[in-house]
């Protein structure tokens, strides 16, 4: 039986705060990029090597916790899952700034990870049971704000931390003492994070919603495993879809700041601003705009909306996407990234709406982790790595970031456009209760 969903209030509180700690986390993870030049310096590696520190080093476990954390959001309090994981990524993030050599910073970009992957299981779960199906998709287009809040808060904050630590002493300052600028940088972002626990201290944890035959205790991994084969098509599309979409978004994270510090001569301070105004503007309309344009697909009868207007976004964006890196200034440049930004950024929202509405609520934490897994492991994984494979080996010459990047978008955002494409018809079947096998039966089967 259905449970009463929380008070507004509480449930604007958890999400204001869940943003928080969502744009927190793009932060910490993100404000390498805009320390690309230092950090080569410093440790004298190339492009290829910097990507391991940016993606895989962060990802190495960062993917492969999500599904048992979302094991553990399905059973125990999202609320003290995601508080002890901002504290522990806090800490890793501060200890980036003590880092004396590669294979140390390495290690502590790894807990990051850890402490990161906590974050999206839980909060998504948690908006699931403090919103009603009819706002949902608007709860999880407000959360989803948070990467592109979070991005451009990080080159713009990196970029302004960065410049003011190169020209101030901090020899006097025990904690700052001995530190490069870059390294300063890290340790202040990090020492935020806890602003944002204090804020999660007062978050309610709510009662779980179920659906109609649905039992109360927690669902067995067996069970989700089977779900997600039984729906092979629609799960299939839209969490490889938007992982497609993962790699291109997270490859333009990386390397954007360092493309236009190349290709345009931009400082990085510069590049910062301009890039973080990009995302934090263009981004963040996209995000209202792509639950905006979902809710239109569907007052026109597409009951699909939601997993068919990530579609959409790939195939408006792809064209913008290829040209924008090669124009010839950086304003030119800006100015058809904040189009891709906008189109980019429209589709996350409404495919983490799609994913929830499509799954049974005791496997959400679970199926959640597993797309956050895919993603990730594309987005996160092969994206940075994969531009700077192909400046460092197919082009051998730092000067030509700026076709890695189009290639990539070339690539994948027509491929994107064509797995979601796969996916409505079995998508639509679900949502509309035709083909959805109830979860009694499934629980039930693999007992």
């Amino acid at each position: 039986m259905s449970q009463p969903y929380p008070p507004s209030r509480h449930a604007n509180y958890m999400l204001g705060v869940l943003l928080a700690a969502y744009i927190l986390s793009f932060i910490d993870r993100n404000v390498l990029a805009i320390l690309v030049a230092p950090i080569r310096q410093q440790f004298e590696i190339s492009d290829f090597q910097f990507s391991l520190l940016h993606g895989w080093a962060f990802t190495l476990f960062y993917i492969v916790l999500g599904v048992p954390i979302g094991w553990l959001a399905d059973r125990f309090s999202r609320r003290w899952i995601i508080i002890v994981g901002v504290s522990f990524w806090s800490v890793m993030t501060a200890l980036c700034g003590f880092a004396r050599s590669f294979g140390s910073l390495f290690l502590v970009r790894v807990g990051v990870g850890v402490g990161e992957a906590t974050l999206s299981p839980a909060a998504y779960s948690l908006m699931s049971d403090y919103f009603p199906p009819e706002r949902l998709r608007w709860a999880t287009s407000v959360f989803a704000m948070g990467i592109t809040l979070g991005t451009g808060a990080s080159y713009m904050v990196g970029g302004y931390l960065f410049e003011f630590f190169s020209t101030v002493d901090l020899s006097h300052i025990a904690l700052f003492a001995d530190v490069q600028p870059w390294q300063a940088t890290f340790i202040t972002v990090g020492l935020a994070g806890f602003v944002v626990v204090a804020l999660l201290a007062l978050v309610r944890e709510p009662p779980r919603q179920r659906l109609a035959g649905e039992a109360g205790e927690p669902v067995p991994f067996a069970a989700v495993t089977a779900r997600l084969r039984g729906e092979g098509r629609l799960y299939g599309g839209l969490i490889l879809g938007i992982s497609m979409m993962s790699v291109i978004g997270y490859g333009s994270i990386a390397w954007y700041p360092e493309m236009l510090a190349r290709s345009h001569g931009m400082a990085k301070s510069e590049a910062g601003a301009s890039l973080g105004l990009v995302y934090m503007i263009a981004g963040t309309l996209g995000t209202f705009a792509g639950a905006g344009c979902a809710a239109w697909l569907q007052r026109r009868g597409h009951r699909d909306a939601n997993m068919r207007w990530v579609m959409h976004a790939a195939l408006l964006a792809a064209v913008p996407a290829v040209a924008a890196p090669l124009l010839p200034s950086g304003a030119m440049t800006l100015a058809l990234f904040t189009v891709v930004i906008f189109l980019h950024y429209s589709h996350f929202g409404v495919a983490m709406a799609a994913l929830q509405l499509a799954t049974p609520g005791r496997m959400r934490g679970q199926v959640t982790a597993i797309a956050l897994f895919a993603t990730n492991l594309f987005g996160l994984g092969f994206g940075g790595s994969l531009v700077a494979a192909l400046t460092d080996f197919v082009f051998g010459d730092d000067a030509a970031l700026r076709w890695s990047l189009a290639i990539v978008a070339l690539v994948f955002y027509p491929l994107a456009a064509g797995l979601i494409g796969w996916g409505l018809g079995s998508y639509r079947r679900v949502v509309e209760g035709e083909a959805a096998p109830r979860l009694s039966s499934i629980v039930e089967a693999k007992r």
